[in-house]
């Protein structure tokens, strides 16, 4: 944000279990993590690390870490006018849902920002250890779309799709993580 003449305003966490009232409405522990727009707010059910970790097989605190990251994503595109169009662009008609649809570009955009908060919370304090990059694109390949309908359905529906599929959410993560750059995060143009 300084970069680009603006100034960051920090989201806030909400740590809830069960359910939780936000200002988009009611939620449960089955939503999963997420981001309210109208109270620019990270809510976390904690159920979903251990779901993450012994259901997904995705362990680790790098992993849990791209999972914050990714919702703080989506205060960034709040911050930067990208819900507000993508709303714009849905009441024009455009698809929200499917492979290429507004809401899975919006989920790669955040999967691709995580990347870029990675790369340069690393420079900044040279934490991460040896397998945590791999610990987060472990946690993007088993959270991909077609990876959660597999499991759950028996089979995959690219018309069904909100959050891309695990190659896409991989591929995002890393183009931010590789370039550091939020510029290399516009998943709007061409194919996701």
């Amino acid at each position: 944000f300084a970069e680009h003449g603006s100034q960051y305003v920090e989201p806030k966490l909400v740590l809830f279990s069960g359910g939780v009232s936000t200002a988009c409405g009611g939620a449960t522990a089955a939503v999963g993590p997420f981001y309210c727009p109208g109270d620019s707010r990270v809510y976390l059910d904690l159920s979903f690390f251990r779901q993450l970790q012994e259901e997904l097989h995705a362990s680790g605190d790098f992993a849990r870490a791209y999972v914050i990251a990714h919702e703080v994503g989506h205060h960034v595109q709040n911050l930067t006018g990208v819900f507000q169009r993508s709303e714009a662009a849905r009441r024009r008609g455009a698809a929200m849902n499917g492979a290429s649809g507004l809401s899975v570009r919006q989920e790669l955009q955040a999967d691709c920002y995580a990347g870029v908060w990675a790369n340069r919370s690393q420079q900044e304090l040279d934490w991460l250890e040896p397998g945590d990059i791999e610990s987060a694109l472990n946690a993007a390949s088993h959270i991909g779309d077609d990876a959660l309908q597999q499991q759950a359905q028996g089979r995959v529906r690219p018309d069904a799709f909100t959050h891309g599929t695990s190659a896409q959410r991989v591929k995002w993560f890393k183009a931010g993580f590789d370039s550091g750059d939020i510029a290399r995060c516009d998943t709007f143009s061409g194919t996701p």
